[in-house]
């Protein structure tokens, strides 16, 4: 069960004019179950996203990144993206790549447009060929039902061990045009965004410019996807995608414009949302984990402070457990890396309990306070480095026996 998030509803996911989205049922791993997704675009739609930076990115990753390069050097638009789960396509080596290349092939020939105009995108189990005749016979199928409103079942058709699909919608007001937004996303483990098996895939009606849309989308991955950790493993196949699809009346050619200043608050707000639901459904989660850093000298120390807290598992077991062994943290915040780090300034917080004053533990604090907020399903640690005036917020889970067990199981 998902941490404190409940079901998306399908009534209330928003069409986006100018992409429709189709599924199947390919077989590609197991039968009977939605693995194969086709999202077709408008001619007027620009696109843009952020990958994984493991060396070992997957065949799909390769191809996406020259398609994405080729459409800068090109006039003719992405035309289609197509998601196959059950099998990543990764450290597949050449053969990979001829998959990928098949499968936008295939894709391209059916919709009438050029290989270069289809992404393609793969996540599941690694160093496995990718069954292409399957995929590509699964085609036609996902082509025939391609709907504006099939959003909560194109949430379906990526996950891996997810035990639920993840959307949300939103619409925004800017210069009196109504501007509607969705989002879907997936990924319980294997998560520490570094972009830019997480992917994410989020629909605007306006029309942005390519170069601003380049902007936005690192943008929105570095306050929202690149913000998130479970397990401190970066995947092969991590994609985050932001299409525009020029439906609407608001135009964006302008990084510097209040119009785009107004869109990017909303794109990453829902970015937010769709990393914040990964979170929640990490690999036996039961707890939501805010670590904020702040009085840091620059984000990159703060950013590193709050992976070393969320990637320690002697910290999230703890959670786990509801046991206040908060000497934990201390831990984790000095082997952080940060050399010049003065103990003797840090303070800190768990929720409204302050835990460490000055470096030490505070005289005042009682550990059934802490265990009080142990217990919660959502906290928030707070350290105060006495440093400067940069912060960051990371959001992770807990790491349960549960997350032993999937993984333990998961080609089962």
């Amino acid at each position: 069960m998902a941490v404190n998030s409940p079901l998306p509803v399908a009534a209330d996911l928003k069409a986006v004019a100018g992409i429709s989205l189709g599924f199947a049922q390919a077989g590609i791993r197991k039968p009977n179950r939605k693995d194969l997704l086709v999202m077709s675009l408008a001619p007027t739609a620009t696109v843009s996203g952020v990958f994984t930076t493991n060396r070992f990115c997957a065949a799909p990753v390769q191809v996406c990144k020259a398609h994405l390069e080729g459409l800068h050097m090109a006039s003719a638009p992405i035309r289609a993206l197509v998601v196959n789960t059950g099998n990543a396509n990764a450290g597949t080596g050449d053969a990979g790549l001829a998959a990928a290349n098949a499968t936008c092939a295939a894709l391209a020939e059916l919709m009438g447009c050029e290989p270069a105009q289809i992404l393609p995108f793969s996540t599941g189990v690694i160093l496995e060929p990718l069954p292409v005749d399957r995929l590509c016979a699964g085609l036609p199928a996902a082509i025939a039902n391609l709907k504006e409103d099939n959003w909560y079942a194109a949430a379906e058709a990526i996950m891996t061990t997810d035990t639920q699909p993840k959307a949300a919608s939103a619409n925004v007001t800017i210069n009196g045009v109504k501007v509607t937004m969705t989002g879907i996303s997936k990924g319980a483990g294997m998560i520490k965004p570094n972009m830019a098996t997480m992917l994410g895939y989020l629909a605007l009606d306006a029309k942005v410019a390519q170069p601003v849309l380049d902007h936005l989308v690192i943008q929105a991955a570095n306050k929202s996807f690149n913000c998130i950790t479970i397990d401190g493993d970066t995947s092969t196949n991590d994609s985050f995608m932001l299409i525009a699809t020029g439906q609407s009346a608001l135009e964006i050619n302008d990084v510097e414009s209040p119009e785009y200043a107004a869109l990017a608050e909303a794109v990453i707000a829902l970015a937010q949302k769709l990393a914040h639901m990964i979170i929640r459904d990490g690999e036996g989660a039961t707890k939501f984990i805010t670590i904020q850093v702040e009085q840091g000298r620059d984000v990159e120390e703060c950013r590193k402070i709050a992976y070393s807290i969320a990637h320690s598992p002697l910290v999230k077991t703890a959670f786990f457990a509801s046991d206040p062994n908060l000497g934990r943290i201390l831990a984790a915040i000095g082997y952080a890396g940060v050399h010049d780090l003065d103990v003797s300034q840090l303070n800190l917080y768990l929720d409204d309990v302050w835990v460490a004053k000055n470096g030490g533990r505070n005289p005042d604090y009682r550990e059934e306070d802490g265990q009080r907020v142990m217990k919660q399903s959502e906290i928030t640690i707070k350290v105060k480095l006495a440093r400067g005036d940069a912060n960051a917020t990371i959001w992770t889970c807990d790491l349960s026996h549960e997350y032993v067990s999937i993984n333990a199981d998961y080609r089962s």
